[in-house]
């Protein structure tokens, strides 16, 4: 497991969580509830990590909504900061773009 991850996980536990600006933009423009991106990390699936990025570690997951569709999160920790997980993004993963698994960019190996 991405250790980027299990941090936000262990945060969001522990209620120390935030949306960006621009999270909250993206949920309310694909119809996401902030309670079930939240809800849907612990059985989040790593689909990218960057735990070097210059602004702080952050994970790209796999996550699911109440009907059980996929939802695609971004979620990270500002750099030097031990808390709280941001939620920086969060989107339903464009079909065209993504294999069907959504865990991989169409065209990469």
């Amino acid at each position: 497991m991405s250790e980027t991850l299990r941090k936000v996980q262990e945060l969001a536990r522990r209620k120390l969580l935030r949306i960006s600006g621009h999270g909250y933009d993206e949920l309310a423009a694909d119809g996401l509830l902030a309670g079930e991106v939240i809800d849907g990390l612990e059985a989040a699936v790593v689909v990218e990590d960057y735990p070097a990025y210059p602004k702080g570690p952050c994970v790209l997951v796999l996550q699911k909504d109440a009907a059980g569709r996929a939802v695609h999160a971004l979620w990270g920790i500002a750099a030097g900061k031990s808390e709280p997980a941001v939620l920086i993004t969060a989107y339903r993963p464009d079909p065209a773009k993504w294999e069907p698994d959504y865990l991989r960019r169409r065209g990469q190996p």
